[in-house]
């Protein structure tokens, strides 16, 4: 009587893999995933609950509420704010002209960062004169330039997209020209060898191996972005959130200060996940390493 046969084994004896199996495996996978999320979340809410409720306890026995504010005032100011408005106007106003600043400082510093670094990345004779200049500029504290921005510009945006401007290049200048030079020499020369041109080599080898250095630093650079414009509106402006922060600590308003630096707080992070959305789209064609869905 011949052997009964079960599934079928590899040449190693053990069975093989089904299409049950891998479709098991990959749900498991999804329900863990789930499960972690959910975790991390969970704990994240009751830090935050827990951050929230000893500060409130602290405002009612140990601090004074005048310097230090609680939540429950700073959550009444951004309701005040965000039903009957400001002491400058709408808080939706506000909001408008600060992202307007920190949006174009944040596209010309990134356009001017961007092309600066990977020129001088790939010329190492310009790099070596511009090196002690760009270093000097870097070095300016931003919040003199500010001011002075704000007495070459005037208190309009011109001044504040300057400021975000030059907080911004700097941020994605330093990676770009580092993203530049870290290019694989050997890549860059079989391509000459192959007969491409400077402008190809620029365009289809130097500039997609910068990406991932271009846009790491750009989830910084936005931040970067908002800190120019509300620094200056901070120092002289008609409108925008940094003046209503001004505003408020002239009033000793300290429950005003927390829920403007709430408001540009969750611009930043909506920011950062837009980005986030951005560079999953430009780096598709990388394949993903071990530590690339590690949140930092």
């Amino acid at each position: 009587m011949p052997p009964e046969t079960s599934t079928m084994e590899t040449p190693t004896g053990a069975p093989k893999p089904t299409a049950d199996d891998h479709a098991g495996a990959v749900t498991r996978a999804r329900a863990a995933h789930r499960r972690r999320l959910l975790t991390v979340n969970g704990v994240r809410v009751l830090l935050i609950a827990a951050w929230l409720g000893s500060w409130e306890l602290a405002a009612a026995h140990l601090i004074d509420p005048f310097y230090y504010s609680k939540p429950s005032a700073i959550w009444t100011r951004l309701v005040e704010w965000f039903t009957t408005g400001t002491s400058q106007g709408t808080i939706w106003t506000q909001i408008s002209y600060t992202l307007q600043e920190a949006l174009a400082g944040f596209v010309l510093g990134s356009v001017g960062g961007i092309v600066l670094g990977i020129v001088l990345g790939r010329s190492r004779f310009v790099s070596d004169v511009c090196a002690p200049f760009i270093k000097a500029a870097n070095a300016i504290p931003r919040i003199i330039l500010a001011a002075l921005f704000v007495i070459w510009f005037g208190l309009g945006m011109s001044s504040k997209i300057a400021t975000a401007f030059v907080l911004v290049f700097f941020a994605v200048f330093f990676n770009a020209f580092q993203g530049a030079r870290e290019v694989d020499a050997n890549l860059v020369n079989n391509a000459r060898i192959l007969g491409a041109g400077r402008m190809q080599v620029l365009r289809t080898i130097v500039v997609p191996s910068a990406t991932s250095w271009i846009l790491a630093s750009l989830h910084s650079a936005f931040g970067f972005a908002i800190i120019g414009a509300v620094v200056g509106e901070y120092s002289g402006a008609d409108k925008g959130l940094g003046l209503l922060i001004n505003h408020a600590q002239g009033t000793f308003d300290s429950a005003g200060i927390y829920a403007g630096m709430i408001v540009i707080t969750v611009i930043a992070l909506l920011a950062e996940w837009l980005l986030t959305l951005l560079e999953r789209r430009l780096l598709r064609w990388r394949p993903p390493t071990s530590g690339h869905e590690q949140p930092i």
